[in-house]
């Protein structure tokens, strides 16, 4: 496989963790309030690690009807919940403040890979015009 479709399959995994975790997060803070509620958490940024130092891993789609699309590869994020805190009586954990920072900071994450998706294509773009506009 050529460079540049690993460089942007890495990028597209980071935009497609970045953007569960908003997800992941987004809950946590809608339901700061809600009573009994856990907070979650996705860690992507291990995953993709993980899948760097064992090279290129390709997971399947599971397929029930033959005229489902196919994927070449998806990486699977996992979310875990934080049972082993109560931050408030009615057994809510969620800290508003930390969320919100969680939130800012994948929030500056996601725009940083995309930027860098954005300097792949400009790249890219250079090279089938040769340098001309």
């Amino acid at each position: 496989m050529e460079i540049f479709p690993k460089i942007m399959a890495l990028l597209e995994r980071g935009l497609d963790g970045a953007a569960a975790r908003h997800r992941v997060i987004a809950d946590n803070i809608a339901n700061s309030d809600t009573p009994g509620f856990k907070r979650s958490d996705l860690d992507f940024i291990t995953t993709l690690r993980a899948a760097l130092e064992q090279g290129e891993r390709e997971l399947d789609l599971q397929v029930t009807n033959p005229r489902h699309l196919q994927s070449r590869a998806v990486e699977v994020f996992t979310v875990s919940t934080d049972t082993s805190t109560n931050l408030k009586k009615d057994g809510n954990n969620v800290d508003i403040e930390r969320e919100m920072t969680l939130l800012a900071e994948n929030a500056l994450y996601y725009n940083a890979v995309a930027d860098q998706v954005a300097r792949q294509l400009a790249l890219l773009r250079t090279a089938i015009t040769e340098g001309r506009r």
